[in-house]
């Protein structure tokens, strides 16, 4: 194999796994690698760039503005937020002019926003007074919902597996009830007295 051909094959890759991580266009830039914690901790982060996301926790429209009340997560390669409860990052505060509808925006979407660190402000939560890093937002980016997966294998509507569940060729040694039954759901009867 060539080194011409070497370097060619490495760069078409390396474009294709490019394009595959696309970051959306309106959170595209250089950002602090400040997380929520960190502006917490101390004031050394205000008026720094950052680049944040999670799930929302509530969303609270105010005559001027919209306060976004976020469940902190890091964000992957496309800036989108990722982990469950056991990956977060804190909470956090992103307010940006303007109304948005809290039934759009609502609990556990997710969110990623560009902005500015504001300092803190305190708010209960419970009765734990939570001191929450604010950001002045530039870019709130609410992600589509992801898809709800059913079952198992699931490839998208019209697509079956025929060795998985009923289908067309559902009979003996297909399907659940296949090979003797051991791969059988347990069947439950109830009786009423």
């Amino acid at each position: 194999m060539s080194p011409l051909y070497r370097i060619l094959s490495i760069s078409a890759v390396c474009a294709l796994m490019a394009a595959c991580a696309t970051v959306p266009q309106p959170l595209q830039g250089n950002f602090a690698n400040v997380t929520s914690m960190n502006a917490q901790q101390g004031s050394s982060a205000n008026g720094t760039q950052v680049r944040w996301g999670g799930n929302i926790i509530s969303t609270e429209p105010g005559q001027q503005s919209t306060c976004f009340y976020v469940l902190a997560h890091p964000l992957d390669s496309q800036a989108r937020p990722v982990g469950g409860n056991n990956d977060t990052q804190g909470r956090f505060v992103a307010c940006h002019s303007g109304f948005y509808d809290p039934e759009v925006f609502k609990p556990g979407r997710e969110i990623t926003f560009t902005g500015t660190v504001q300092g803190t402000m305190t708010r209960k939560v419970g009765d734990y007074d939570y001191a929450y890093p604010r950001l002045e937002a530039s870019v709130v980016y609410l992600w589509p919902k992801r898809p709800v997966m059913v079952g198992y294998p699931y490839y998208g509507p019209g697509w079956y597996d025929p060795f998985w569940g009923p289908g067309p060729y559902w009979g003996p040694g297909w399907g659940w009830g296949g090979w003797g039954g051991w791969y059988a759901p347990p069947v439950i009867v109830v009786r009423h007295r």
